[in-house]
């Protein structure tokens, strides 16, 4: 027998999230037509409150207040309660965020927020502690107060409320401006990120401290592009220093979510499948420029930790990993130096603590979060060995304090699988497959494509979260760009055509859907979704990239597989929409920039040209992805099949030489000489 005092509507429901407030004495609702339909015929307001699964202040404010059985009759008595997953519905995430922002000049979640019974908001905030604290009202005041002024007050909030609509429907209803957009554009956004670049610790700013990993990605692009060693150096070092750091789990692999000052050293514990997936790409970039090992390290420990915690039996990527265990933060990563020695012994253990920073008072709430800024020499020359016997020790070491980690309680794992977050999650292990020859790489990525195929793929569209079985929602657009561009990696790591043909698919299913055909760029939304108080564009690259400028990418690489010169003008529109906004705040449209600096490099046509089982496909495939090539597609002509060329017209004319696997590379509408020797295609690829 269920021993919950309290079960709500939320018990029906998939999203993780959700269910962790089913048994709250709040009369949570799902968001439907059942809220809003309850508070039109009782004329209370809607108390719309959103967050996620991982996030630390979401559980704090229900311990606090939506486990309060006192607050829990107000909010009862006088609102309509409605919980969302961010995750889950993004869509709404963005609307009433936008309100939040505007209302307080911040936004974060948990996010709270006041509507009319027609979904219009008239008040918002974030965390609301359950008593004044710190100069925030106390939540009780404010659901008093509110409430209050709803009775009291209607035209008042309804003046309110329709100030906010109009500034919504402002925001997100701006033309294109119409303004040319130039290669200029790319010089002045490195000049402002540099500007605020960390040279001491790395990364951006002060704290607390996000990776940035697509800003950090579009100064390797533009290092490649200009030539410029500072872009790179700028880069490296923030690398080096994150995965030194605390905001990387030194013991397990992958990445947390940021840390709360400016040296990487304390993190908010959560992690995210997609910030590891963007940061394992830029690692995989890092490698592929440097050739230096410890960035293959850290981007495979951190694949490594994918596949071992967040990848489901389907193939299936999990979504996150909370920040609190036995409701401590960090209590799953965190440890004493008698932890340590008593794993290890007392030698080995003061190995390990030489190594990782391990000190009796500790540097995070008397336990110790492991860094990894010290040296096998130093360490060596300290404990007086060689540096190759602390680097087996220290490897063999971490195998056993991994082990005993297992013995703890685990952070509560979100095992949702999101479309968009499960693409940027492949198109990781694609890169990482064929950078370094990984099969095993390759089949978690194979894997992951054919379940989005089975799970997340219904009559022709994606569809964005799925659960217990369950695939309740359409697709976004930021699901169909990260969902495009995981193919078009997959294809040129497998060279297996369904996918390419998929994504082509996609992609016109995402212009019929999503496109604007009056102000150009694309909507959030599909046409066909549920109908909102606002129908979003959004430009800005939030923790992931934005759906715009993603989707812009993935079409001018299509302009070049399918020669449609259709997907590159709107590529173009897109660009007219977003590069001033672009020019002026580059931080935040970091992966605009990133798809601006591959429109005007132009794209390089790599084309393989032999048959598919030839020995010499794979040597030269290796060949060519060893490189850092940002602005290349890769495709594969097969000798024995005729009708391809007739689908990529790249193909057309291409093939083996002599009898011999052969490489042509082409550029502005024009190819070099196919090659057949390795030597060469090394010699042209690094021109």
């Amino acid at each position: 027998m269920s021993t919950n005092t309290h079960t709500n509507r939320l018990a029906g429901e998939t999203s993780p999230y959700l269910l962790q407030h089913a048994h709250n004495p709040v009369d949570w609702f799902p968001w439907g037509d059942e809220a809003f339909t309850k508070s039109q015929q009782e004329n209370k307001p809607v108390l719309l409150s959103i967050g996620y699964s991982a996030c630390h202040w979401c559980h704090v404010m229900e311990r606090e207040s939506f486990e309060n059985e006192e607050i829990a009759a107000i909010m009862n008595e006088h609102y309509i309660n409605i919980k969302v997953d961010r995750e889950e519905r993004p869509d709404l995430d963005g609307i009433y965020m936008q309100c939040v922002q505007m209302l307080t000049g911040q936004g974060g979640w948990p996010m709270t927020v006041f509507l009319t019974p027609d979904g219009v908001p008239f008040y918002g905030g974030t965390y609301f502690p359950p008593e004044d604290r710190q100069g925030i009202p106390g939540f009780q005041r404010v659901l008093l107060a509110l409430s209050d002024a709803y009775r009291k007050n209607p035209g008042q909030i309804r003046q309110s409320a329709g100030v906010i609509l109009q500034n919504l429907r402002e925001i997100n209803s701006a033309a294109q401006s119409g303004e040319a957009f130039s290669e200029a554009i790319l010089e002045s956004a490195f000049r402002k990120l540099s500007r605020n670049f960390d040279h001491r610790h790395g990364g951006f700013g002060g704290a607390p401290k996000f990776p940035s990993a697509m800003s950090l990605s579009f100064f390797f692009r533009y290092s490649h592009r200009a030539k410029d060693k500072s872009a790179r150096e700028m880069t490296e070092l923030t690398l080096r220093k994150m995965a030194e750091g605390g905001i990387y789990d030194q013991v397990g692999g992958g990445f947390h979510r940021y840390t709360v000052d400016d040296h990487w050293l304390v993190p908010h514990f959560e992690k995210m499948l997609y910030d590891n997936a963007l940061l394992v790409s830029l690692y995989v970039d890092a490698y592929q420029i440097t050739k230096n090992p410890f960035y293959r390290q850290i981007a495979e420990d951190s694949l490594d930790y994918v596949i071992r915690e967040m990848t489901g039996e389907d193939g299936e990527f999990y979504s996150t990993q909370d920040a609190d265990s036995e409701g401590a933060e960090g209590k799953y990563y965190v440890w004493t130096e008698k932890e340590i020695k008593s794993i290890l012994g007392e030698k080995e253990g003061e190995l390990f603590c030489q190594y990782y920073g391990v000190t009796q008072p500790g540097n995070f709430e008397g336990g110790n979060i492991l860094t990894g800024s010290r040296t096998y020499e130093q360490v060596a020359k300290r404990v007086g060995t060689t540096a190759e016997q602390v680097e087996e020790f220290i490897r063999e070491s971490k195998k056993k304090i991994r082990m005993a980690r297992e013995a703890r309680v685990k952070p509560y794992r979100d095992e949702k699988a999101l479309a968009g977050w499960n693409g940027l999650m492949l198109s990781a292990f694609a890169k990482a497959a064929r950078a370094w020859d990984r099969p095993d790489y390759l089949l978690v990525a194979e894997k992951n494509g054919d379940f989005m195929l089975t799970h997340l793929y219904r009559e022709g569209k994606l569809l964005h979260s799925y659960k217990d079985g369950r695939a309740p929602l359409d697709g976004y657009l930021d699901d169909y760009a990260c969902v495009i561009d995981s193919f078009i990696e997959l294809y040129q790591s497998t060279f297996d055509f369904k996918w390419l043909k998929k994504a082509t698919e996609l992609a016109a299913v995402m212009i019929e859907l999503f496109w604007d055909d009056e102000n150009g760029a694309f909507f959030f939304t599909a046409k066909d979704h549920e109908k909102l108080i606002v129908r979003t564009k959004d430009f800005y690259d939030s923790a992931t990239p934005s759906g715009n400028s993603l989707a812009a990418l993935d079409l001018l690489k299509l302009a070049v597989v399918t020669g449609r010169d259709e997907y590159r003008v709107k590529a173009e529109h897109v660009f007219q929409n977003a590069s001033t906004m672009a020019a002026e705040s580059p931080s935040a449209f970091s992966q605009l920039l990133c798809a601006l600096d591959y429109y005007f490099a132009g794209a390089k046509e790599i084309v393989l040209a032999g048959e598919k089982t030839a020995p010499s496909l794979g040597e030269f495939k290796k060949r060519v992805f060893r490189h850092y090539l940002p602005n290349a597609v890769v495709l594969f002509c097969d000798s024995g099949d005729k009708d391809m060329p007739l689908l990529i017209p790249s193909l057309q004319g291409k093939g083996p030489v002599h009898g011999k696997t052969a490489v042509y590379v082409c550029e502005n509408f024009t190819c070099k000489e196919p090659l057949t020797e390795g030597d060469e295609i090394d010699f042209l690829l690094t021109q």
